[in-house]
């Protein structure tokens, strides 16, 4: 399926630290919303970032590159993101997910031969 139009951006802020049954949770969301048939997950990894600690954390000082922030990024019609949301119930134990609607354009160029 590609989707194209309107739909639902969910994105899922957590700590590279992280873990779901001693694996990065990131890597169990990505893999669960595979598995639910999602339109596409994206993971980004952050450089620097701040939570509810208030408590910096970058990649510039050595000794602070402990949990960098991590942003799981999820795009489907409203529909299914909303149903997987109980996923994130159960993976998400310290984090923040944002929804928002978003225009989903799809440019596919031609395949080289």
């Amino acid at each position: 399926m590609h989707l194209t139009g309107h739909a639902l951006r969910a994105l899922i802020l957590l700590g590279e630290d992280d873990t779901w049954r001693h694996k990065p949770v990131h890597h169990e969301i990505v893999k669960r919303a595979r598995e639910a048939g999602l339109a596409g997950a994206t993971v980004l990894h952050g450089c620097e970032g701040f939570g509810t600690t208030k408590l910096i954390h970058t990649d510039r000082i050595l000794s602070m590159t402990d949990d960098l922030p991590i942003v799981v990024i999820i795009v489907d019609t409203e529909d299914k993101v909303r149903a997987f949301l109980p996923e994130l119930d159960e993976l998400v134990t310290d984090g923040t997910v944002i929804l928002d609607q978003v225009e989903v354009l799809r440019y596919e160029g031609e395949q080289q031969a």
